[in-house]
């Protein structure tokens, strides 16, 4: 199982990198992303934090963990700029925290964040189809998402990334332990999702490549 989308204690989570790594090794991942929330203020002190027990933790636990950020509530027109410096501080995966029905996000931010040069639109929300079709041209994956509330709206991204030929992930937002994957929530989310179960394959090799691509 790869995930590409989870929280520490250096921002909203409750586990240390350290305890979230190994509770996701635990459980049989191969790959994770460890993607705190950040934005102008706090990016250059999580990133070098990150990237430092990325390492550490890769070595010793046998599980590829990557260092990423999730950019939140930034105003939309800077997502570029941000993701710009969160590349430079050495960020290999870049989320951001789309347009979810759960929260009041800043509208306009799905449509500049697919246009940013980013790796993953998080919980689009009611996302439009003009912004599927660039998040497609653009080489953006849209999130399926396991987590409550952000989930809501599962079905209907799925079916403009189908009609549209969008990429799709299927991450967790984990913020406790309890939100990690397995089998039980994987076939949930994409039953909910209108998706067959063939999708996850595709999804985690999506996963793969954007991991790839951070890499090189």
């Amino acid at each position: 199982m790869i995930d590409l989308h989870t929280h520490t204690l250096f921002s909203d989570g409750v586990l240390l990198p350290s305890e979230l790594v190994y509770r996701a090794k635990f459980k049989g991942y191969r790959a994770i992303a460890l993607t705190d929330h950040v934005d102008y203020s706090t990016y250059d002190y999580v990133i070098p934090r990150i990237i430092k027990v990325a390492k550490i933790l890769q070595d010793n636990y046998e599980i590829l963990v990557v260092p990423g950020v999730e950019i939140t509530y930034v105003p939309p027109k800077l997502i570029e700029d941000v993701a710009t410096e969160c590349r430079r501080c050495g960020a290999k995966i870049i989320v951001v925290h789309g347009e979810t029905v759960a929260e009041t996000v800043p509208e306009q931010t799905n449509h500049y964040a697919v246009c940013a040069g980013i790796d993953i639109l998080a919980h689009p929300g009611h996302i439009t189809e003009e912004d599927v079709m660039l998040a497609k041209k653009n080489n953006v994956c849209l999130e399926i998402t396991t987590r409550n509330g952000h989930n809501a709206t599962n079905k209907e991204v799925a079916e403009l990334a189908l009609k549209c030929g969008a990429k799709m992930v299927l991450n967790t937002d984990t913020h406790e332990p309890e939100n990690l994957m397995d089998e039980q929530k994987i076939q949930l989310t994409l039953l909910t999702s209108g998706l067959d179960l063939k999708y996850f394959k595709i999804m985690q090799q999506n996963a793969i490549d954007i991991i790839n691509r951070g890499i090189v």
